[in-house]
């Protein structure tokens, strides 16, 4: 099992060193802590659901197999994950400040796509944020983007 794990973040999610394939793996990443913030109050919603993959469709500009792949893929890997430390260690070595921020804020949409955040989801979202490094004032920023958003909808 540690072996596989191992694999999955060496060939999915670790970006390769000679550029490219960063994009890949910031997809697969993010799926994966969109997935686990779905599970952040015990509770996984079709509202969730259907927030998860509409936001990694319209963020990365997936298409629905695709889109379906990386969900099935990421669900499989947090269910056997003992921590977000590997998904968001990866993150922050290899991708940037923005990037970074972009995951927060889509966490803090699944946290509002069923109209009632919790707080263990807002718990997850700042862990998240502290092991990325993203500065207090731009979790505050994203959070407001995505209630701004969710009141809109």
């Amino acid at each position: 099992m540690i072996k596989r794990i191992g694999r999955f973040f060496q060939e999915r999610i670790q970006p390769p060193e000679a550029g490219g394939g960063h994009e890949h793996g910031l997809r697969l990443a993010t799926a994966a802590l969109l997935v686990e913030m779905t599970r952040a109050d015990f509770s996984v919603t079709d509202l969730e659901r259907a927030a998860v993959d509409r936001l990694l469709r319209e963020h990365f500009g997936l298409d629905d197999a695709e889109t379906r792949e990386i969900v099935e893929l990421a669900e499989l890997e947090v269910k056997t994950s003992a921590s977000l430390f590997q998904f968001t260690h990866l993150i922050d070595k290899h991708f940037a400040l923005e990037q970074k921020i972009s995951i927060v804020e889509l966490m803090w949409r699944v946290a509002y796509s069923d109209e009632k955040k919790d707080h263990h989801e807002e718990h997850l979202v700042r862990k998240v944020a502290e092991l990325l490094h993203v500065p207090h004032s731009a979790f505050i920023r994203a959070r407001e983007r995505a209630a701004a958003d969710a009141e809109q909808r």
